[in-house]
């Protein structure tokens, strides 16, 4: 035990120390962590953004067609035009600025053309070097700034980075938009551009970006900037609530290399060569594809991403609530992983027998770190650090197995006891790693527990010679013990032709009780398949009733020294198995207590209310349901039934439940007819509470 507590220990010396460096975000740690998050992209590959969203592209094509880049203004108002008036874009954003007059003539034609499209967000770019914008262009500045923001209480400054200067479109060019938006970007310390900037301070004001005010205006809302202690969190615009980092920007979840949107050729769009419909309604974001232009962007998936596709992505990611999250909840995904991974490999290298298998549970543990965090990143978009939790992984195995090597001498430990038929593969994987787990005692934990039973096996029993018994036992217990073990139960025992199952022992196995019924459902389908051969045969068909109840019970390994077994003992059991013998009662086949149905969040199982229950030795009542596998039809004309019986309205409950009895052959309709009948010739006392007492086992 001291051994595998020196493990344990450096384990957490070793999630102590990586912690402390990922408390104080070392630069150089931060820069490995980039590249390796950069390697998730490629390992996902390219995903196809949202359809919406398009790029119209100054690409070699235009170049070479209509003639080196800045066009003449008359051919980009007419870019512009096309693509508000004829192809009816919803919003056309302009990766672009019209910072300098070209001449009266052109500047009067992009300004009409940019008037009579009346959807275009014009681009505008803040700098550091001091300049004096025209005033004219300011006043049309003024309407682009952000107007919303809820600040928490204690706020005292928005950590947003703040520029001295910006440069404008000249005003008669700019008059005619329908708004601004900043396209200005920001590299890491490493050159790769991972993030959007969604807002930027200038004299005082927060003004949003490109992408954002082009989201604005295609879902006609006002955007509201929401201000925490710690800096901003996020941006609503309408419904769609864009998550921020607290600096502002927002991280993206690139889809592909150069080209993954839908992207059409200016020139195709001056031209007028696409189809009318190809671009009615979408986002269309209008920029610099052509090297030579020089708007290229290194990004994890490509060193030369032109920088319009960077917007695109901003806003495809919002519409798709695609966004790569880094809030409090990734955070703290990120510490439980740096402090639980080191301790739990320390745990883990304290039961390895040797350096090879040292080796195996540190591929295993790493590997299993690895999977989870591109889980989160591909599935649920969270931006979890990996730099941090590998470091305390290998600070954990190196010490360790220096210590195994210098200090402990070897010994190799296996466990020869097959456990393998009548326990999870779980458990026997646990026991070989740990065998003091085989001892005598237990522990209190709460478990869901099954019992199955074959109705009237003594009468079938008699007609059958004891091999032929035994062969029928053992084509019945063989695929339902199979069941409870993949669906991560341990089969507890057989009792004669009963079997008795637990679920979430001795591992915690998470919704053991979706478990438990799944095992239910699958064990009366393979029931029917094995009445079919056994008919086919010429013997006798079985039928099996099975209680599941949830609750705390006392587990562990009980017995003698020489002899003992893994089980379970409490009421909970006890309830269980009442809940298999009242399937008789009510001509039911899987009862479940009140506790396991509200344990049962998916949606693939169906209950009804059967009945409130007093069984034998409980007083207090229990409310029991019926897991139903066909007819689910009748489920609300029984509910009425139920309601009906229980306001003492027995002559209309009978007829309902005379129906169903009839029309379906539905067991506990025909128990609560029978019941209507009674209290029709004898009501029920005024205090009658509608719980049934049950006389037996």
């Amino acid at each position: 035990m001291n051994k595998r507590l020196v493990f344990a220990l450096f384990g957490v010396i070793a999630a102590f120390c990586t912690f402390m460096l990922y408390k104080q975000a070392n630069p150089t740690l931060q820069q490995l962590d980039f590249r390796m998050k950069d390697a998730r992209f490629r390992i996902r590959g390219p995903v196809k953004p949202d359809k919406d969203v398009v790029v119209v592209a100054i690409d070699h094509k235009s170049i070479k067609e209509i003639g080196r880049w800045p066009w003449s203004r008359e051919v980009t108002g007419q870019l512009i035009e096309n693509l508000g008036l004829y192809y009816g874009t919803r919003v056309t954003a302009l990766d672009i600025v019209f910072s300098e007059p070209q001449n009266q003539a052109a500047d009067a034609a992009l300004a009409a053309s940019v008037k009579k499209a009346g959807n275009a967000v014009m681009g505008y770019f803040f700098r550091e070097e001091q300049s004096v914008p025209q005033p004219e262009s300011l006043a049309q500045l003024e309407n682009a700034k952000l107007k919303l923001v809820r600040v928490a209480d204690g706020v005292q400054n928005i950590p947003i980075q703040e520029f001295p200067s910006l440069d404008l479109n000249i005003p008669s060019v700019g008059a005619g938009a329908l708004d601004f938006g900043f396209f200005n970007a920001r590299p890491d310390a490493d050159g790769l551009y991972r993030r959007s900037i969604l807002l930027l301070l200038y004299n005082g004001d927060i003004y949003p970006s490109l992408a954002m005010k082009a989201l604005r205006h295609y879902l006609g809302s006002e955007i509201m900037l929401d201000v925490k202690q710690w800096g901003v969190d996020s941006m609503q615009i309408g419904q769609l609530r864009v998550p921020a980092r607290e600096d502002g920007t927002m991280a993206l979840n690139f889809y592909g290399p150069t080209g993954s949107f839908t992207t059409v050729s200016a020139a195709d769009v001056i031209n007028r060569r696409l189809p009318k419909e190809s671009l009615k309604g979408r986002i269309a974001f209008v920029g610099a594809t052509e090297i030579g232009i020089y708007d290229l962007r290194p990004t994890p998936f490509d060193a030369t991403l032109p920088g319009i596709e960077i917007h695109a992505t901003m806003a495809a990611n919002a519409l798709e609530r695609r966004f790569l999250l880094y809030d409090g909840v990734t955070q703290q995904y990120e510490m439980a992983c740096i402090i639980i991974l080191p301790i739990l490999l320390g745990c883990l290298l304290a039961f390895a027998p040797g350096t090879f298998a040292g080796l195996g549970v540190l591929a295993v543990v790493t590997a299993g770190f690895g999977a989870f965090n591109y889980a989160m990143f591909a599935s649920a978009f969270r931006d979890m650090t990996l730099i941090y939790p590998f470091l305390g992984i290998a600070l954990t195995y190196l010490g360790s197995e220096a210590w195994r090597n210098l200090v402990v001498e070897r010994k190799g430990r296996h466990l020869k006891k097959a456990f393998s038929s009548y326990v999870s593969p779980d458990l026997v994987k646990q026991i070989e790693k740990d065998p003091d787990k085989l001892v005598l005692g237990g522990e209190q934990r709460e478990l869901t527990i099954l019992f199955s039973d074959i109705r009237g096996f003594t009468t079938v029993s008699e007609s059958l010679t004891p091999p032929e018994l035994v062969k029928l036992l053992n084509e019945y217990l063989s695929p339902m013990t199979r069941i409870v073990l993949e669906e991560r139960g341990t089969l507890d025992k057989f009792i004669g032709d009963a079997v008795m199952a637990l679920f979430n022992a001795p591992l915690d196995v998470p919704e053991h009780a979706s478990h438990a019924c799944s095992a239910a459902v699958r064990m009366m389908e393979k029931l029917k398949d094995l009445n079919e051969g056994f008919a086919a045969r010429g013997m006798n068909t079985l039928d099996i009733g099975v209680g599941i109840n949830t609750g705390p019970a006392v587990v562990g390994n009980m017995g003698a020294d020489i002899r003992f077994d893994y089980t379970a003992i409490g009421d909970s059991v006890n309830l269980a198995s009442r809940l298999e013998g009242l399937n008789k009662y009510y001509a039911s086949h899987i009862l479940v207590s009140e506790d396991t149905r509200s344990q049962v969040s998916d949606g693939r199982f169906t209950f009804r209310e059967v009945d409130r229950v007093r069984v034998k030795g409980k007083h207090q009542p229990i409310v029991m349901y019926e897991l139903m596998i066909a007819n689910m039809e009748i489920l609300p004309r029984f509910e009425e039934g139920l309601t009906r019986y229980r306001s003492q309205e027995f002559s209309a409950a009978r007829e309902i439940f005379e129906e169903l009895a009839e029309g379906y052959n539905d067991g506990p309709s025909r128990l609560y007819a029978g019941r209507c009948a009674e209290y029709i010739e004898n009501p029920p006392p005024a205090e009658w509470d509608g719980v049934y007492t049950a006389k037996s086992k």
